[in-house]
């Protein structure tokens, strides 16, 4: 830490502990509450809009070829978008789709994931990444999460069979899946490796962008997102062979400059059109400048409660590539950390449990297996029909859930904002922690 960060998160501290002392009881209580406005984090990418996406969307109206396709390579807002996002992901290849599901449809296909093979994946993530496995006819097999909240690496060997075809890391709320231990389980049994980095879009492991490390990335730019048009999907790579079926199956197979290596691909329509490539294009000129106004503001906060006595963090397999979308305390039982919420809510400075994703296998239309027609092949097989979900299949996942609680951040916070966060953390943690 250089002798600027160290001032500044003393300066945190210290206002923060001022704060705390001259508010005394908790506000749950009927003590002085430390904000009178409760702190809010809106979406991000939004609040970075300006002159550059208006610009760009006004040069699709006077053009008057929204479709990418109908304008020259190089002049194209989707194209221009995928060079520039494949520059800052490091990888050979991007391909703009519709959304992130989509993203995550065209990546299955690319795979070549479909009926008979399996799919490991987190109990804890968004319906989509269960959703196109079910599309693509194969099986998903839940695995735990760690404290981290994503795919927890020691939980993975066991659930391996000859079938098994992907692992799905998903790089969950600003934090990165600890990716070295899962990409060496996936090489060592000849498995390949999709990333979702759908809630971390920018963020890295270790100095590598998320998405860049398995054999295929997707990224969401849907509007709770760093970077967004309302939607937007993207998919990376550095394999040309698994580019070129994400291209065909993402534009109907039309073959367009690809080597004859495949001739035909049954695929859909998941092309981005100009206007949100145009919008992508001016937001993801801006990702290093967002992630960095969050970072900035995360950084006040943890450095603002270091040292907090009983203080257990969400854990951090990278902390410098994280985005720093919450920060995220432990507690013993969810009856403490229950307390915890109402206490910080009082306090004018919200918490909220684990969000943006959902304990899939307790769903109960996933439990029961519901697909889309009752011969679905994804439950058809032996396997399929003995392969039990529901909360015997999670129990880690749904107990470490039930325990965190973070305070989320905005890019956008100003100084006296993370003050505050400090203040009330330090005020409400140490009170919650002596009651038991």
């Amino acid at each position: 830490m250089n002798r600027r960060d160290f001032l500044a998160g003393a300066a945190v501290s210290a206002a923060g502990a001022a704060r705390a002392d001259d508010t005394g009881q908790l506000a749950v209580n009927g003590g002085a509450p430390v904000r009178t406005k409760p702190l809010t984090g809106p979406n991000w990418g939004p609040q970075y809009y300006d002159d550059k996406e208006q610009s760009q969307l006004q040069e699709v109206l006077e053009n008057h070829n929204p479709f990418r396709f109908a304008n020259p390579i190089d002049k194209s807002k989707v194209a221009l978008f995928e060079n520039e996002c494949a520059a800052r992901m490091r990888t050979k290849y991007a391909l703009a789709v519709t959304s992130g599901t989509a993203a995550l449809h065209t990546a299955m296909a690319a795979l070549e994931v479909g009926p008979g093979d399996e799919v490991i994946l987190p109990a804890w993530t968004w319906y989509s990444c269960y959703s196109t496995v079910i599309q693509a006819g194969a099986l998903p097999v839940f695995a735990e999460i760690d404290e981290s909240f994503n795919l927890d690496p020691g939980d993975i060997e066991h659930r391996i069979t000859p079938q098994t075809k992907v692992i799905m890391a998903v790089h969950l709320q600003g934090n990165p899946a600890d990716v070295d231990p899962i990409l060496a389980i996936a090489r060592k049994h000849g498995i390949k490796l999709l990333e979702d980095a759908s809630q971390s879009v920018g963020a890295s492991y270790k100095g590598g962008p998320l998405g860049s490390m398995g054999d295929m990335g997707i990224f969401s730019l849907q509007q709770s997102k760093t970077i967004t048009a309302g939607e937007g999907g993207v998919v990376v790579t550095s394999d040309a062979y698994l580019f070129e079926r994400a291209c065909r199956f993402h534009d109907i197979t039309v073959r367009r400059d690809f080597p004859t290596r495949l001739r035909y691909l049954p695929g859909l329509n998941y092309r981005m059109n100009e206007f949100t490539g145009g919008v992508l294009l001016a937001q993801v000129r801006k990702l290093d400048t967002i992630i960095g106004d969050v970072r900035r503001n995360a950084r006040r906060v943890y450095r603002g409660i270091d040292g907090l006595a009983g203080a257990r963090l969400r854990h951090l397999p990278d902390p410098e590539g994280e985005l720093g979308t919450g920060i995220f305390l432990g507690f013993r039982s969810k009856e403490q950390r229950d307390r915890y919420v109402q206490a910080m809510k009082a306090e004018g400075v919200p918490v909220s449990a684990p969000g943006g994703s959902v304990i899939l296998p307790v769903v109960p239309e996933i439990e029961s297996k519901v697909t889309v027609t009752p011969r679905w092949p994804s439950f058809a097989s032996e396997r399929g029909r003995n392969i039990r979900y529901g909360r015997e299949c999670c129990p880690r996942t749904i107990d470490i859930l039930s325990r965190f609680a973070g305070v989320l951040m905005s890019p956008k916070y100003t100084e006296r904002d993370t003050t505050d966060a400090v203040a009330a953390i330090r005020k409400v943690h140490p009170a919650i922690m002596a009651q038991g």
